[in-house]
């Protein structure tokens, strides 16, 4: 059986009149890379800072390894990392020098810590820029930097808050891949971003979260089934009559049907053989298209369709 490592249950939090978390409750198993996805305002960083004791909070109770959290309880502390959006490292030290220091808020021997930070150099891929100051690094690599200075101690649960903001796609991908094998070794990972490619590569399981709530939770595809929209039907198209437009409306499962001039995009829900009658109703109208292409729902999708908003936009 799978032990919990978080578990936050009827979680409140109030600014005034404004309630920033409306009775939350999360659970979150050990080994899972846990994706915490809301748009703006929807609870996310009040969540995380509630989470670390960084926040005091209205009602409800917060319980990591089994434990009560609270600002003095340094024993859970210690297992915990956390890499913020913005980067925080200190400008005088080297890159060595940045990991070593915060790894020794945690490891206080310097035989234990020496290999602590080395084999965090190795990880992240920074062993030709050890004695590089931070401003002599590109954007990348000071997330990579920064990322090393959070694992460098070994903790058993990662909090990780959009980790590749502005960041090249080489050093994206060293990012992800280096976070899926702290998982493989047994870390947690709770993982925030605005991009839902990330989120549909590395997290097992998801929760939206909207003004304050979870809305939605489950696996990638458990998520994808909640929404109507199956499959959509791109087709590049000139020239489309009402007419012929209103017969793709009304073939067998769709539930959306818009052209904007040069693409018409069919929206299903449910069906196995959309695309056939699609290519079918084309050949008997004589149409001559373009590109024709079948995508099956995407977790921006399910986004969009759950909350009403785009992910895109710069998060809480």
């Amino acid at each position: 059986m799978e032990n919990t490592v978080v578990k936050i249950e009827n979680l409140v939090k109030r600014y005034g009149e404004l309630i920033a978390l409306d009775h939350l409750s999360l659970e979150i198993k050990e080994g899972e890379i846990f994706g915490l996805l809301g748009p703006n305002g929807s609870g996310k960083t009040t969540t995380i800072n509630c989470l670390l004791s960084l926040l005091a909070y209205d009602k409800g109770s917060i319980e990591i390894f089994g434990e009560k959290m609270s600002p003095v309880n340094y024993n859970v502390k210690q297992n915990i990392g956390i890499i913020m959006q913005n980067v925080a490292v200190f400008d005088e030290l080297t890159v060595q020098e940045n990991i070593d220091y915060f790894c020794g808020l945690y490891i206080h021997s310097k035989a234990d810590r020496k290999q602590y930070v080395d084999e965090a150099i190795k990880f992240v891929g920074l062993e030709d820029f050890r004695k590089f100051y931070p401003k002599k690094l590109s954007g990348g690599l000071l997330r990579r930097l920064n990322i090393a200075c959070g694992i460098a101690h070994k903790p058993k649960l990662i909090i990780l808050d959009e980790p590749t903001v502005a960041v090249d796609p080489q050093s994206r991908n060293k990012i992800l891949e280096g976070i899926q094998e702290l998982n493989r070794q047994g870390t947690t990972v709770i993982y925030t971003t605005h991009y839902m490619e990330e989120v549909e590569q590395i997290c097992t399981r998801i929760a939206i979260m909207d003004k304050g709530r979870k809305i939605a939770e489950g696996t990638k595809d458990e998520l994808k089934r909640m929404i109507r929209n199956t499959e959509t039907i791109s087709i590049e198209l000139l020239d489309l009559s009402d007419r012929v437009k209103d017969k793709f409306a009304a073939l067998p499962h769709v539930c959306s049907c818009d052209y904007d001039g040069t693409k018409l995009i069919i929206g299903f829900s449910g069906g196995k053989h959309n695309l056939m009658r699609v290519t079918e109703l084309l050949r008997e109208e004589e149409l001559h298209s373009g590109r024709i292409y079948s995508e099956r729902p995407t977790l921006n999708d399910v986004f969009l369709e759950i909350t009403g908003k785009a992910l895109r936009d710069k998060e809480d």
